[in-house]
C-alpha cells in the first residue's frame, strides 16, 4: 500500500481507504489512543478474529499457500479475509529472500480487509540445531547458535544481549516481529523433554539471562526496530510429574513436592515487571499446590483463573497480552495421528466450555486455534460479553502499534538477504558454541588438542574436522587419539502427533554402551562429547573418558575449535548431573539441583570467571 498525505503534510497509511486521515491512521497518536479509535469501528467478526493466534505456512518461493499445509489448517485468503486474523505462527521458511516476499505478501493481503489490520508473524525459537515442529526449528539460513540451555552454560549476561541482538537483526529483516519465547522455565526435573530451550536450574541466572535476552530483543525501546517477546511458560512449566510433558495427556500434572514454587515464578515476576509484551500459560495442571493457605484449582494454567487474574494481573500488576499455548480446545489431527485438545483438568468441557472458561480464567489469544465461530457463538448466546472481547482486542492491537507496524509493516527483500546469516552474525554463533563447550574430565590434561600428526579415530565427527586434528584412520587399534561423540538417551515414542520430537523418558546409555566404548578406550585415549539436550546419567562414562565434555547444541566445526584451544571452552553446566536413575526418581520435580551429584551445575569451566 502506498502511504497517503495527510493535513500538516503527515504521511499515513489510509487503511479503510476512505480517502481522509483516521484516528487510528495517525502516526502522532499514542497506541493507546490509536486502538481506542479502530476498536470503536471495528465490527464484531475483525475483534473475534484478534483473539486467535494460529499457525501459518510459506507457500512455493516466497507465495501465498492457496489451500491447508502440513500443518497449517486452513489457506492464507480464507483464514486472513474471511475468519480475519492477523496473528500468525510462522513454520518452515525458505531463503530469507524469499521468507520477505512471503511477508510482504501477507501484508498486502491484509490490507484488502476492511481496516487493513497488519499481520503480526510469531516465530518459536529458530537460531538452535534442533528441529520440533511443536517447539523450535533448525537454523536454517539464520546463524546457528547453541541451543538456549547452551546460551545459559556461559553464565554471561553481555553473551545472552548479543546473542538476542542479532536475533532482533534477523527476525526483523524478514518481518518477525513476535518471538514466542524466551523460556523462563527452571531445569529442575532433569527427565523433561523442553529444557534445552531453557537457560538451566538457577532461579535467579535465568531471571538475570532472561533480562538480557528481553532487552536485546526489544532494542533500545519498543518501535519499528522491536521484537515483541511472550515469555513462557507461566509460572513456570519445569516441574512436571515424572519429567512428562504436558504437551502429552500422560504428562499433564505439575508438582511440587519441595514447595518450591516461588522459584518457579521468579524469572517471570522480573519479566513481568519489564512490561514484557506477553506471557504464555503451560499446559499442564498443578496438582496439591496452595497459595497464601487457599487451594490452586487443578486445572491447566491457561484455564487457571487464580494464578492468571489473581497472581500475573493482580499481584504482578501485569496488563499486556496473555497467548495460551497451542490448541486447548480442540484436538489436532495430522495425517494418521492426533494430539488430543490439552484442556487438562477440563477434558469434560466441549469446545465452547473450554474457550469460555480461557476467556474468564485471563487469556486474551487462543494459540492454534482459528475456530472463530465457536467464539461468535458465546457471543450470540450472552455466554461471553462484547466488552470481554473488546479487553483482549485491545490488547492484541496495542502490541502492533507499539511495534509500528500499523505505519510500516513491510521489509526490504535485499536486506533481507544482507542481514539474514550473514558472515559476523555467524561467526558470533560459531564461537558461542565453541565457547559454550563444557569441559567435565580432563585429569591427564590432554586438551589442547594442539598441532596434528596423530592418527584420529573418529565417531559422529565429520571427516573434513578430523582432518584437522590429524590422519583419520579405520580402527581404535590404529589410532593415537579416539573421539567420539554422543546424544543424551532418550526413549522413543511415536504413538501421538509431536511425540517423536520430544526426548522423554530413562536419562541411562543402554548398559553396552560404556563397555563398547571401554574397548576403544583400551587403544588410545578417548575424548568423548554428549550433547546434552537435557542431563544424562555420564556416571558409568567417567572411567572409560580421558577428556569428557559436554554440548548443547555444538557443530562439529566448533567443538574441533574448542578441543585444538582455538576459542576457550569456557562452558559451565547449566544444571546437576545426576548419578543415577535412582537418583532422578528420588528427586523433586521442583527442587533446582541433587543434594549429591556427579556434576554440580557451575561445574567445568577451565578458567572459572565470574558471570557478569
Amino acid at each position: 500500500m502506498t502511504p497517503s498525505t495527510g493535513p500538516g503534510g503527515v504521511r499515513f497509511r489510509d487503511l479503510n481507504r476512505n480517502g481522509r486521515l483516521d484516528p487510528f491512521e495517525d502516526p502522532r497518536l499514542t497506541p493507546e489512543e490509536r486502538a481506542d479509535d479502530l476498536l470503536g469501528r471495528l465490527s464484531l467478526p475483525e475483534k473475534i478474529g484478534l483473539l486467535f493466534h494460529t499457525v501459518i505456512e510459506q507457500g512455493p518461493g516466497g507465495t501465498l499457500l492457496d489451500g491447508p499445509g502440513a500443518i497449517s489448517k486452513t489457506g492464507t485468503r480464507e483464514v486472513v479475509l474471511g475468519k480475519h486474523l492477523t496473528h500468525f505462527n510462522v513454520h518452515a521458511l525458505g531463503s530469507p529472500r524469499e521468507a520477505a516476499r512471503w511477508h510482504n505478501a501477507l501484508q498486502e493481503l491484509a490490507v484488502e480487509a476492511p481496516h487493513g489490520i497488519p499481520v503480526t508473524v510469531s516465530t518459536d525459537p529458530r537460531h538452535g540445531s534442533s528441529e520440533n515442529a511443536g517447539a523450535s526449528f533448525a537454523a536454517g539460513a539464520f546463524s546457528q547458535w547453541p541451543e538456549p540451555i547452551g546460551i545459559g552454560a556461559l553464565h554471561d549476561v553481555e553473551a545472552v544481549r548479543e546473542y538476542a541482538e542479532i536475533v532482533r537483526a534477523e527476525y526483523v529483516a524478514v518481518g518477525i516481529r513476535m518471538a514466542l519465547g524466551p523460556t523462563l522455565d527452571l531445569a529442575t526435573e532433569p527427565r523433561w523433554a523442553r529444557q534445552q530451550h531453557t537457560f538451566g536450574q538457577d532461579p535467579e541466572l535465568v531471571s538475570r539471562l532472561g533480562e538480557a535476552f528481553l532487552q536485546g530483543v526489544r532494542g533500545d525501546g519498543v518501535g519499528p526496530g522491536s521484537v515483541a517477546c511472550v515469555v513462557k511458560h507461566f509460572p513456570g512449566g519445569g516441574p512436571q510429574m515424572d519429567g512428562e510433558d504436558a504437551h502429552f495427556p500422560y504428562g499433564r500434572e505439575q508438582v511440587y513436592p519441595a514447595g518450591r514454587f516461588e522459584d518457579h515464578l521468579a524469572p517471570f515476576r522480573r519479566a513481568t515487571a519489564m512490561g514484557v509484551a506477553g506471557v504464555m500459560p503451560y499446559y499442564g495442571m498443578p496438582v496439591g499446590l496452595a497459595r497464601g493457605g487457599v487451594a490452586v484449582p487443578e486445572v491447566g494454567f491457561g484455564f487457571n483463573g487464580p494464578l492468571l487474574q489473581g497472581l500475573l494481573r493482580d499481584e504482578l500488576g501485569y496488563d499486556g497480552l496473555v497467548l495460551s499455548d497451542w490448541e486447548l480446545i480442540n484436538d489436532n489431527h495430522v495425517g494418521d495421528q492426533v494430539l488430543p485438545a490439552r484442556a487438562w483438568g477440563v477434558e469434560h468441557l466441549d469446545a465452547h466450555g473450554r474457550m469460555e472458561l480461557l476467556l474468564e480464567a485471563g487469556c486474551d489469544q487462543f494459540g492454534g486455534e482459528e475456530c472463530v465461530e465457536i467464539l461468535a457463538d458465546l457471543v450470540a448466546a450472552g455466554r461471553v460479553s462484547q466488552e470481554r472481547v473488546d479487553v483482549s482486542a485491545r490488547r492484541v492491537l496495542l502490541v502492533k502499534l507499539r511495534l509500528g507496524l500499523f505505519d510500516d509493516p513491510y521489509v526490504d527483500e535485499d536486506e533481507a538477504e544482507r542481514v539474514v546469516g550473514n558472515e559476523n552474525f555467524r561467526r558470533a554463533g560459531m564461537r558461542a558454541q565453541a565457547e559454550s563447550v563444557t569441559v567435565l574430565q580432563d585429569e591427564s590434561g590432554l586438551l589442547p588438542l594442539a598441532g596434528g600428526g596423530r592418527r584420529v579415530y573418529a565417531e559422529g565427527l565429520a571427516p573434513e574436522q578430523v582432518a584437522r586434528l590429524g590422519e583419520r584412520v579405520g580402527r581404535p587399534e590404529d589410532a593415537d587419539l579416539a573421539v567420539v561423540r554422543l546424544a543424551a538417551p532418550f526413549e522413543p515414542r511415536s504413538d501421538l502427533f509431536l511425540e517423536s520430537w520430544f526426548h522423554q523418558g530413562s536419562l541411562d546409555f543402554p548398559p553396552g554402551r560404556a563397555v563398547r566404548l571401554s574397548r576403544i578406550a583400551q587403544h588410545c585415549p578417548l575424548v568423548l562429547d554428549v550433547f546434552l539436550d537435557r542431563p544424562a546419567v555420564l556416571t558409568p562414562l567417567l572411567p572409560v573418558a580421558s577428556v569428557l565434555t559436554a554440548t548443547y547444541g555444538t557443530s562439529d566445526e566448533a567443538l574441533v575449535d574448542a578441543l585444538t584451544g582455538q576459542v576457550e571452552p569456557r562452558g559451565r553446566l547449566p544444571f546437576d548431573l545426576p548419578r543415577s536413575m535412582d537418583d532422578v526418581r528420588a528427586h523433586p520435580e521442583d527442587r533446582p539441583g541433587f543434594e549429591d551429584p556427579l556434576f554440580a551445575g557451575g561445574a567445568g569451566a577451565r578458567s572459572p570467571q565470574a558471570s557478569r
